[in-house]
C-alpha cells in the first residue's frame, strides 16, 4: 500500500534508507524489528502507518508487528490511533519523538540514582566500591541537571527552525 504523497519516491532508495537507519539503531541497543518499524514510519510523508502496511512494506508478520509497536510504544517513540470509523489502529511517529523518548528517561535516571545511593550507604561512601559507585551517581546527578538544560534550548532551537510543533 503505498501512500499516494509518497508515489513519485524510488521505493529502492526509501527501503535502503530503512534498512540503513535500523541497523545503526540495532548498533545502538534496539531490538531489530522495533528499529526497522520505527525507520519505516519515520520514512513515510504521513509518519503513520496501519500494521498491514508496515507488514507489507517490511515483509514481515503482523506478530512481529505488533511486538515492535509494542516496545516502541513503551519508549515513547510510537503512539497508537484508530483509524477514523473503523477498528484498525495506526501507528504513528512524531516530529518531537525524540524528544519524548529522551524526556521520558528522566524516570530511568532518578530509579537509577535511588538505588545508586543506596549502594554507597551500603556499601560505605570511604571503601573503594563505594566510591565507585558515588561516581556513578555523580555522572547521573550531573547528566540529569545537563538534560535539562540541554532539553530547553531544543526546544528553543526546534521552534526557531521549524515553528511551534
Amino acid at each position: 500500500m503505498t501512500e499516494p504523497s509518497e508515489a513519485g519516491r524510488d521505493p529502492e532508495a526509501v527501503s535502503k534508507f530503512v534498512e540503513s537507519f535500523a541497523a545503526q539503531l540495532v548498533e545502538a541497543g534496539m531490538q531489530r524489528m522495533a528499529a526497522r518499524v520505527f525507520a519505516a514510519l519515520l520514512a513515510s510523508d504521513s509518519g503513520a502507518m496501519t500494521s498491514a502496511e508496515l507488514g507489507e512494506r517490511l515483509q514481515i508478520s503482523p506478530a512481529a508487528v505488533s511486538g515492535a509497536v509494542r516496545y516502541l510504544a513503551q519508549q515513547h517513540m510510537v503512539s497508537r490511533e484508530r483509524e477514523p470509523g473503523s477498528r484498525r489502529e495506526r501507528y504513528r511517529v512524531h516530529s518531537n519523538q525524540w524528544y519524548e523518548a529522551v524526556s521520558n528517561r528522566d524516570a530511568v535516571l532518578k530509579r537509577w540514582e535511588y538505588t545508586l545511593r543506596e549502594g554507597v550507604d551500603g556499601l560505605g561512601p570511604e571503601s573503594p566500591a563505594g566510591r565507585r559507585i558515588a561516581e556513578t551517581l555523580a555522572f547521573f546527578e550531573f547528566m540529569e541537571g545537563e538534560l535539562i538544560k540541554m532539553m530547553e534550548r531544543w526546544r528553543i532551537h526546534r521552534e526557531e527552525r521549524f515553528g511551534a510543533g
